[in-house]
């Protein structure tokens, strides 16, 4: 009996599904939960938690992953970062933040939270022109309530925190049409809902 041997041919690893949609979706409600909070809107106590560490924490990280998957550099960071951002402020809120012997260190803490991740979103808003308006729009938002909020936290200033959940709400709804488009578009194979083209171009051109 004889056997013939057969070159193999390298195989092109399947596509995924865009995880876009999924960590867009996941950093919205969570930003939602939060920004009601900051905002004053709510009368319960922390509802924006548990999901800070089940869904805008893991299921962001998740999609940050798949994104690297994708070679989705850009993707991959955005999503990883804030997926341990919305994990790590948990774990600050449950495991640190009881500790602080006066509410000033707990305002100290999360103003150098977040204007560390403001500086971080400063470069990726200004990468994110070479994604899409509607994404340029997310981190555009996000950067003014970052903003805003560690001013607030720096100050214990409560009605400039209170701005900062105002301007945070509309991150989350701004983010939450971005995932809208992002499943509609991909399902349909075409834009049915407007997230426009790159706004700026760092490609060099060919001479």
């Amino acid at each position: 009996m004889t056997y013939v041997e057969q070159e193999s041919t390298p195989q092109t690893p399947p596509a995924v599904a865009d995880p876009a949609p999924l960590g867009l979706a996941a950093f919205a409600l969570t930003t939602f939960l939060l920004s009601a909070k900051n905002a004053g809107w709510t009368d319960g106590t922390d509802a924006w938690l548990g999901y800070a560490l089940g869904y805008g924490g893991l299921v962001q990280l998740l999609a940050g992953m798949w994104e690297f998957r994708n070679r989705n550099v850009f993707g991959s960071t955005a999503f990883s970062t804030y997926g341990g951002f919305w994990i790590g402020l948990g774990l600050y809120v449950l495991l640190v933040s009881p500790k602080a012997t006066a509410p000033d260190q707990v305002h100290n803490d999360l103003g150098w939270i977040l204007l560390a991740f403001a500086i971080f979103n400063t470069y990726m808003l200004l990468w994110s022109t070479q994604v899409n308006l509607a994404v340029f729009a997310v981190f555009l938002t996000l950067e003014i309530t970052e903003i805003v909020l560690f001013i607030g936290e720096f100050s214990t200033n409560e009605t400039t925190i209170k701005v900062g959940g105002i301007v945070g709400v509309i991150t989350a709804l701004v983010a939450w049409y971005t995932s809208a488009a992002g499943v509609i578009n991909g399902m349909l194979g075409r834009t049915a809902l407007f997230v426009g083209k790159p706004m700026l171009n760092f490609t060099p051109t060919k001479p």
